[in-house]
């Protein structure tokens, strides 16, 4: 049966965009956000923890409407699609009080530390104005499975990690791994990318940051399990070598995997527009490639 379109590694027949278009027609006052609950019911595209992959289907859905395949609703709401809605996804937090008094100890001194994931607390306030306010990348709105910890020093935030579904396509990445195109559509997921990591500008404590980013990362796979329903094998990231030299990563056993070439994942020049970054890597099992490399 003839493929008419390729999306997140699903080849789309005849059929499939026939099943979409009598799934519009038969709802014509439904939404846009909807019917791709309703395609994700039918279809069964759910995540490991049961919940509708229903960002993925409705990404699927503009594509074939931009193609000209089906014939979507007009758009209810503006900025209403995620996947299009830069400016929400750059929208500035609300400003959050906090003690900003200078932290100067070791870390012996800092005494017990607390992690706690504060995606959907009432704490994801401070911590998205913390990133906003002090991270040189600032804030921006996450995109698919994705977690938030802050660390505590009694009730002050000393550290703050934000984590996501790793890209699809990172050349050093896939290059170190080994994987087929197979292995790495049914396993991406098992991957987790290291989006912003952040000690604020007032706290001064000596090998905090390696010591953080150690147990953060010997935790993650455990809480990823506990909202996604699936376990995590393997963290990545990005550093800036203009502005850091990743010492804390380096100092946690992060290998180094290589380098981007500079063009983002929406290039269409194929020229570099950005700052080269380096990628490194870190495997949170032993036997990480056994697990990614089965298809």
């Amino acid at each position: 049966m003839e493929t008419l379109l390729r999306y997140r590694g699903r080849a789309l027949t005849t059929a499939d965009i026939r099943e979409i278009r009598e799934l519009i027609a038969a709802h014509p006052g439904m939404s846009r956000r909807k019917l791709s609950e309703r395609l994700c019911e039918q279809w069964g595209w759910r995540q490991a923890n049961g919940a509708l992959r229903d960002m993925v289907a409705r990404g699927l859905m503009l594509a074939l409407h931009r193609a000209g395949h089906i014939e979507l609703p007009a758009v209810r709401r503006g900025l209403h699609n995620p996947l299009a809605a830069r400016q929400l996804a750059r929208r500035r937090p609300h400003p959050v009080e906090v003690d900003r008094t200078p932290l100067c100890a070791s870390l012996r001194e800092l005494g017990a530390l607390t992690f706690c994931q504060v995606r959907r607390t009432p704490q994801e306030a401070l911590f998205n104005w913390l990133i906003e306010s002090d991270h040189y990348l600032g804030y921006t709105r996450a995109v698919g499975e994705h977690l938030k910890f802050m660390v505590y020093a009694g009730v002050r935030p000393v550290a703050l990690f934000a984590w996501s579904s790793a890209a699809r396509h990172l050349g050093p990445r896939d290059r170190h791994l080994g994987w087929s195109l197979e292995a790495r559509r049914q396993n991406i997921r098992f991957l987790a990318y290291n989006t912003r990591y952040l000690i604020p500008s007032w706290v001064q404590v000596p090998h905090l940051a390696s010591h953080l980013l150690s147990r953060m990362t010997r935790m993650l796979s455990v809480e990823w399990e506990k909202v996604y329903g699936h376990p995590v094998y393997f963290a990545e990231t990005f550093v800036d070598p203009t502005r850091h030299r990743g010492t804390c990563y380096r100092a946690a056993n992060w290998v180094m995997l290589g380098r981007t070439q500079g063009r983002g994942k929406d290039d269409l020049t194929h020229r570099p527009n950005r700052t080269v970054k380096d990628v490194l890597g870190l495997a949170l099992v032993a036997d990480f490639r056994e697990r990614l490399l089965s298809a």
